[in-house]
């Protein structure tokens, strides 16, 4: 029971990764459409590379959208609308025109004539009541019928027949105009403004319930093709019908009745070519990235942004298909490159865009997508920089404009059918990249990642703790800058992290604040605080101070990737001097009373600071230095690191120490130049 336990705490680490890899499987199998997949890649225009092709099974031809805009189109055109009749206002405007006439009139006495006038414009009252007055105009104008309602019937009649207010008055002056009543003209023209009132409006709920009704007979279909049925010949050109049979084939493959008949291959395929994605990123973090893979919280936080960017995606393709390309896909290499290196932060944007093309189902998308991707790692450099990411999204946006335009041109020969749109989209999702700095500081927070932009803050020589250094163990401190210095200049030199070999650099030696008289470089010629003390005792203080730092560091919240540079600085390097003066004591002393705790370097960066630190610390100790003299003295304590074994753990190659020792050499020798003696 026991060695079991042992096995699986040494096995936790793996256990942690298996379990994580099948949680990121089942999430993404939950997200990926389940329906089937048409094996064949084709495009209009293109000639049809396989094989002759026949129908696997009865099917019917979806119309195109042209076709179903031109149906839909047409049943607007022929929907007849549905206006209310109001016989209330009608009836009213005649009752009231029995009792207002004469007022209105009152040089009519009351002969027969009076009474002619009055059945005169009772007559044209009728006339103009008989189809009614429009509240409003309508944009039936050129409609031949409408459907007039009046009570529980509907008429049918042109919209011209109804009035609108224009209308009536000419009605009513070109019948007084023409009757012997034209000296009244006046007079009636003031009765029939205050009398009619329109009383006819459009039945909007009606009308648009028909229309409803009409289109949702439009058919999505025309004609079938039977099964065994020729579609596409090897060869021939894909284009009309042969293409609109080919998209229809397509859909039913990836319908819904299709899938649901076939749902568990279609999972099981999906889980074999996903596992097998994610297998080949868990394998290639394992093999060129060791450090992240035996980090759970980094294998954990690439997996997290890979899930985060399919989430993402499939909610927008579930919802709103035409907006795909508004998602910021390029902001996971942004994101992992500004934490790891290029190289994991293109593959892994390469394993995630090939999950997305199971969502897409389209080539374009993909190869957008890996286009984008590559030009992301590519351009971007020194991402704590605003105007450097500026540069570099409007470089991805552009780059996916062009590739889209040149996509599109390949399929419709013209630049007519570009959709503009997208090209808008293209533009958004580039906005939304530069979202990336406020994520970058969350996931600093929420995963103890460090990224360029902390790096930077922390390279400040005023922050609290370096202006503490700098006050408390002056020489320290100027010791600390030399060797962010040379730090510096190798890790450029051989392609390493130099932000990170900068700051690291600055912060090694914070442990010495503890005890800093006991230290060379903070030392006066008053004299030397280890004379009291025995060789023990100074040997204990001196390696003391990596364990100070590294309390220090925690204190103050220095990030672990900082803490390691103060861990390793030293390796496990012995005190040589106070070894030697304990040696002359006591033959038999334990050299392990006079080692550094470690660990070694287990990176190129600690490694070049271990050698950094070294080297300056010593050059203090060259009275009269020369060219020559320089270059033997830094292989000599280099060499002798090596020999030790400090960079075993350091993933540095040979060639690599080779040009950091000429670049140490090269700043030694400009820190020591000789100056030219003028005359005074």
């Amino acid at each position: 029971m026991k060695i079991k336990s042992i096995n699986f705490y040494k096995n936790q680490s793996l256990i942690y990764k298996i379990f994580l890899f099948i949680i990121s499987l089942a999430f993404i199998l939950y997200l990926l459409p389940k329906s089937g997949v048409f094996k064949y890649e084709f495009g209009k225009g293109e000639p049809w590379k396989y094989e002759n092709l026949y129908a696997p099974f009865d099917f019917a031809i979806i119309k195109t959208e042209k076709e179903i805009e031109t149906d839909k189109k047409r049943v607007y055109e022929n929907t007849i609308p549905y206006f209310q009749y109001d016989t209330i206002i009608a009836n009213s405007a005649k009752d009231l025109y029995n009792t207002t006439f004469k007022s209105y009139l009152k040089t009519l006495d009351e002969s027969s004539s009076g009474d002619k006038a009055k059945l005169f414009g009772r007559i044209l009252l009728n006339d103009i009541y008989r189809y009614g007055v429009l509240q409003e105009t309508h944009p039936y104008e050129n409609k031949r019928q409408i459907f007039l309602n009046k009570g529980n019937k509907a008429e049918a009649i042109t919209y011209g027949q109804l009035l609108t207010t224009s209308s009536v008055t000419q009605l009513i002056n070109s019948r007084i105009e023409k009757s012997e009543y034209i000296k009244f003209k006046s007079g009636f023209v003031s009765l029939f403004y205050d009398l009619i009132k329109p009383n006819v409006i459009l039945n909007k709920n009606l009308t648009e319930s028909t229309l409803e009704n009409e289109l949702a007979k439009i058919l999505t279909t025309r004609g079938s093709v039977s099964q065994g049925s020729r579609i596409i010949a090897k060869g021939e050109v894909v284009e009309g019908d042969r293409l609109q049979i080919l998209n229809s084939l397509k859909a039913e493959y990836e319908s819904d009745l299709r899938s649901n008949q076939n749902f568990n291959q279609i999972v099981f395929g999906y889980s074999v070519l996903v596992s097998l994605v994610l297998l080949m990123l868990f394998l290639f973090i394992r093999k060129y990235e060791k450090d992240i893979f035996n980090n759970n919280t980094q294998v954990t936080f690439i997996v997290f942004n890979v899930l985060i960017i399919i989430l993402v995606t499939t909610l927008v393709v579930t919802y709103q298909p035409d907006f795909i390309y508004i998602v910021p896909i390029c902001i996971l290499p942004l994101i992992l490159k500004a934490f790891f290196d290029f190289r994991l932060a293109l593959f892994t944007h390469i394993v995630t865009v090939l999950i997305l093309g199971f969502i897409s189902n389209s080539y374009e998308y993909t190869f957008l997508q890996i286009i984008a991707g590559i030009v992301t790692v590519l351009t971007i450099s020194e991402s704590y920089k605003r105007a450097n990411l500026f540069i570099s999204v409007g470089q991805i946006t552009l780059v996916y404009i062009l590739a889209y335009v040149a996509l599109n041109i390949r399929h419709e020969e013209t630049f007519d059918d570009i959709d503009w749109t997208t090209v808008g989209l293209f533009i958004l999702s580039g906005f939304a990249t530069l979202m990336v700095h406020p994520l970058i500081y969350a996931y600093e927070k929420m995963f103890g990642l460090i990224s360029d932009v902390s790096l930077l803050e922390l390279s400040d020589t005023n922050s609290t703790l370096l202006k503490e250094l700098s006050e408390k163990a002056p020489g320290t401190f100027h010791h600390s800058l030399n060797v962010a210095n040379i730090a510096e200049a190798a890790a450029n030199e051989i392609g390493a992290n130099a932000m990170l070999v900068r700051v690291g650099a600055l912060y090694h030696d914070i442990g010495k604040m503890a005890n800093p008289i006991y230290f060379s470089e903070n030392q006066t010629a008053s004299g030397n605080a280890h004379d009291i003390l025995s060789p023990k005792e100074s040997a204990k203080i001196i390696t003391d101070h990596v364990i100070n730092g590294i309390e220090m560091a925690k204190k103050n919240n220095l990030p672990d990737r900082v803490i390691d540079f103060i861990r390793t600085h030293h390796g496990t390097s012995t005190v040589y001097y106070f070894y030697s003066k304990a040696k002359e004591i006591n033959e038999h002393v334990d050299i392990k009373d006079f080692q550094y705790p470690g660990p070694k370097p287990f990176s190129k960066e600690t490694a070049i600071l271990m050698m950094s630190d070294s080297v300056e610390a010593a050059s203090k100790s060259l009275k009269n230095p020369t060219s020559s003299l320089i270059d033997s003295f830094v292989e000599k304590i280099v060499n002798k690191q090596m020999e030790e074994g400090q960079f075993l753990n350091a993933d540095i190659t040979f060639k690599e120490i080779q040009q950091i020792k000429k670049v140490f050499k090269r700043k030694l020798t400009n820190i020591y130049h000789l100056r030219i003696e003028y005359p005074e």
